[in-house]
């Protein structure tokens, strides 16, 4: 009685495990660190034009180390902290843009979080460069500035809580593009699993009567006479 025969293995392998996932693993870690290497120079450019475009409170030297705010009821915060939230905002629209369509349709959920990850360094870059923008004059003539002279208070912050508009942008943008794509596909794979099952011709299928199933159309004789 002859023995089952089996087939033999590929003569690459050797018996040993393919190196492919290990591979796949690190791609996908060196596209998350890109995404967030990336997105944090994006940060880079957000930090200078917040320190351009947000507007700065005024303050009156009172003595030495001491300065009032010439209007308390200046918007001049209250602005700045917007400036650095639109700012996130465009900035983590880009990043989830650009970081979908080079990294995450291609290695999922690593490149995801190297955006969000990313988006978050992004905010704490453009945060710290704002803030650092002119401090070191106004702590100068603070100090050694004369009773009623002004000095532009530097930028600060408001609120850490604007540090997540730049992730969750970012997130959105790529997760939505994801989204609708797989939406996109199950609506076709529905379309066709109820062609099917109504027995209705599918699109391309030589059944449709498509060109590509219509070469007999060419082949007719012509007409008589």
């Amino acid at each position: 009685m002859a023995e089952p025969s089996h087939p033999p293995l590929p003569a690459s392998s050797g018996g040993q495990p393919s190196s492919r996932p290990a591979g796949a693993g690190l791609r996908a870690l060196l596209a998350a660190a890109a995404a967030i290497v990336g997105t944090a120079v994006l940060g880079v450019g957000a930090g200078f034009l917040w320190m351009a475009l947000a507007p700065r409170a005024v303050l009156v030297v009172v003595a030495p180390g001491s300065a009032n705010v010439v209007n308390p009821e200046t918007s001049a915060f209250i602005a700045a902290d917007g400036w650095f939230i639109l700012l996130s905002v465009l900035g983590g629209l880009v990043s989830g843009l650009a970081g979908y369509l080079l990294t995450v349709r291609r290695y999922r959920e690593p490149a995801m979080a190297g955006v969000l990850v990313g988006g978050l360094a992004a905010a704490l870059v453009a945060m710290w460069i704002g803030q650092r923008s002119g401090r070191a004059a106004f702590n100068h003539g603070l100090a050694a500035g004369q009773p009623g002279s002004l000095l532009r208070a530097p930028l600060v912050l408001g609120g850490h809580g604007a540090l997540a508009f730049w992730p969750l942008a970012a997130g959105l943008t790529a997760g939505g593009i994801e989204a609708v794509i797989l939406l996109r596909k199950r609506w076709r794979e529905a379309d066709l699993q109820q062609a099917l099952a109504l027995g209705s011709p599918v699109p391309g299928s030589p059944a449709s009567g498509s060109p590509a199933s219509g070469a007999d159309s060419g082949d007719q004789p012509a007409g008589r006479g």
